[in-house]
């Protein structure tokens, strides 16, 4: 069945604004299950900045990553999930960016940008849903205008630098307010910047500490000190402390203004299985939290989670520096195996590297270098548990690999349930993974050791021979010179990892189909004295090769660790936009007003026990029943988290 965003239902049919945000926000609660992550660059181990998000929604989902081109002057930014609408007065800047399939929105192309870099360096990651209190909600609620629909593509599309970004947000939402609340991620080659929409008028960002490590699984009231005065450090709305204090809810800590605590949730609105994945994540970055002191383990109707007895801190200093690039990447796949009670494997727990997990991004800063490379884009498209993070030099990419399935690929097989038989569509790593995904979720104890320790492997490996790759790039001076090899190295690793994974889950459906699960599966790839693989990539050799030698057409591998790699067609050819009604993004002279439609075919909904937020279907029984025969309010907003 197809339903509307509940704010587009409500402005179709010609609700009131104000009732439309109260009734969604009134909704029964569910599962917010996202979780942002940042570390500092003191303390990681090459002295760069990383940060980065997993977005969860459900258990087979396709995300595409593309690149969306400049446009000319005049082009229109807009979002059915609301009425918010902004015209570019410039040309706007080429940028990656993590889109859902069309499919699922109506047969538009520009459904959620979610994360990318643009050709200023100038990168985002969005959004992470959070909620604000009543009292806030009572005074100053969520309105029809910017949300997470458009965030990213207005930041990428619009900003030379993160603090233009953050003021750009910040003026649309004094302007036209906010549909949503939720926080961002932006950064550049020297700033990083965490901006929060804490109500419908107000919204505060902080210039991100060098010293300190973040982790947030959809909690807008993680407790933080921060100087309103200091404009170097922290930019928010004109209101944020006076309008709280003339309405009578301000809060202060140490007599101090507390903005977390003003407009964040209330402790005990908070949820279990958000609390969760906070507990996993400080205990993963060795700070963890204590057993009956600072948490306790709940079981509410056979699920379970975690209670705290106070709000916790949105920063805290971890217990070692030094993290690498591949512990913060497999961060996001920690599904709390260390924390007695809340391991996901074992004691049926939520988890930060949860089946959910549709797509995760992790962005590696290096401050002061020229921003067209000082960010590295690892993207993973699917759950982190199993999965593996391709490296893209996204400010420069202009070319897309062929082997990252495009919006134009059939989203048919997410359905698939016997994907043992049924192979997904040729070269789509999209699918590959999403595939080798489930068989491990479905086979943890024959299927999940072993691919994950092989998932492993080409996780180092990719993150070795691209220190290579990088070498020659940040010796290469001119824009041209970077471009091709941005282009042919995203080529490389994309192609170097479809080959892997989907020689791989060959060998995994072979397993299956013989049906002898005496012995666990072992891929042949995997050299089980290293823990390496038996045939290395060739990652940084095709990319730095000066004429390499390829076939005209992709192929598939017959085994793991076969030398010779697939072909490098060309970007399949999308269809052209339509003149009249642009459903498809594209280069244009003229304005272009861009405009989406988003549907409910996601799959079933969780039912974890924690906060709805208004991010979720809600067919409720007594209320959905009144609301539906007064007047068709049968509200959805997807669960981007």
């Amino acid at each position: 069945m197809r339903k509307t965003h509940p704010v587009n239902a409500l402005k179709k049919l010609g609700i009131g604004l104000a009732f439309g945000a109260a009734t969604i926000m009134s909704m029964p609660t569910s599962a917010l299950a996202c979780t942002q992550m940042y570390m500092g660059k003191n303390l990681t181990a090459d002295g760069n900045t990383y940060y980065g998000r997993a977005e969860d929604y459900g258990k087979r989902y396709l995300k595409h990553f593309g690149i969306e081109d400049s446009h000319a002057p005049g082009f229109t930014y807009s979002s059915d999930e609301s009425g918010f609408v902004y015209t570019s007065n410039k040309t706007t800047y080429r940028y990656s960016y993590v889109r859902d399939h069309p499919s699922q929105w109506d047969e538009r192309w520009d459904a959620y940008s979610e994360a990318g870099i643009n050709e200023k360096g100038v990168s985002c990651s969005a959004t992470l849903s959070t909620s604000m209190n009543a009292d806030v909600k009572a005074v100053d609620p969520l309105t029809n205008g910017l949300g997470e629909y458009s965030y990213a593509s207005v930041i990428l599309g619009e900003s030379a630098t993160a603090r233009e970004g953050v003021e750009l947000i910040g003026s649309l939402i004094d302007q036209q307010g906010v549909c949503s609340n939720d926080q961002i991620v932006i950064a550049d080659s020297n700033e990083t910047w965490l901006f929060a929409a804490l109500s419908g008028h107000q919204w505060i960002a902080m210039k991100l500490a060098d010293d300190v490590a973040s982790l947030n699984p959809n909690i807008g009231s993680l407790n933080y000190d921060v100087d309103l005065d200091d404009t170097e450090n922290c930019l928010h709305s004109k209101a944020i402390q006076s309008m709280p204090e003339e309405k009578g809810f301000a809060e202060y800590t140490d007599s101090k203004f507390d903005v977390a605590r003003t407009y964040g949730e209330r402790l005990d609105k908070t949820g279990m299985h958000q609390w969760t994945r906070y507990v996993q994540g400080r205990d993963y970055f060795m700070n963890p939290l204590t057993k009956d002191a600072d948490y306790t383990i709940v079981n509410d109707n056979g699920s379970v989670g975690a209670s705290v007895s106070e709000i916790q801190p949105l920063f805290f200093k971890p217990g070692k520096s030094g993290w690498s690039t591949f512990e913060l990447i497999r961060a996001f796949g920690n599904r709390g195996e260390n924390v007695p009670g809340l391991n996901a494997n074992t004691d049926g727990a939520y988890a930060i590297g949860t089946e959910r997990n549709t797509e995760i991004n992790l962005f590696q800063i290096r401050r002061g270098l020229d921003p067209q490379v000082a960010t590295i884009q690892w993207e993973m498209l699917s759950r982190a548990a199993y999965s593996v993070a391709i490296p893209l030099y996204s400010a420069l990419i202009t070319e897309v690999s062929p082997y990252f399935s495009d919006q134009t690929v059939s989203f048919e097989h997410c359905e698939e349930t016997d994907i043992v038989n049924n192979e997904e569509p040729e070269n789509s790593i999209n699918y590959v993974l999403m595939d080798i995904s489930s068989l491990c979720f479905e086979n943890p104890d024959t299927l999940g050791i072993s691919v994950r320790a092989y998932l492993d492997a080409l996780q180092n490996e990719l993150i070795e021979q691209n220190k290579e790759v990088d070498a020659a790039m940040l010796a290469e001076t001119t824009t041209e010179g970077r471009t091709a090899l941005a282009n042919k190295a995203g080529k490389a690793a994309t192609e170097n990892t479809y080959v892997k994974c989907k020689a791989l889950l060959q060998e995994m459906r072979a397993y299956q189909k013989a049906g002898n699960f005496d012995e666990p599966f072992t891929p042949s790839d995997l050299n089980t004295e290293t823990n390496g693989l038996k045939v290395s990539i060739t990652y940084a050799r095709d990319a730095l090769a000066t004429d390499p030698v390829t076939p005209d057409q992709p192929g598939t591998p017959e085994q793991p660790g076969t030398p010779e790699q697939p072909a490098k067609p060309e970007q399949p050819a999308k269809p052209e936009q339509p003149a009249a009604k642009p459903e498809k993004p594209g280069k244009s002279d003229t304005t272009t007003t861009v405009t989406t439609n988003k549907t409910n075919t996601k799959g079933g909904l969780p039912t974890t026990g924690d906060r709805f937020d208004g991010r979720m279907v809600a067919a409720f029984a007594i209320a959905g029943v009144a609301v539906i025969s007064a007047g068709g309010y049968f509200l959805y907003r997807r669960n981007k988290e």
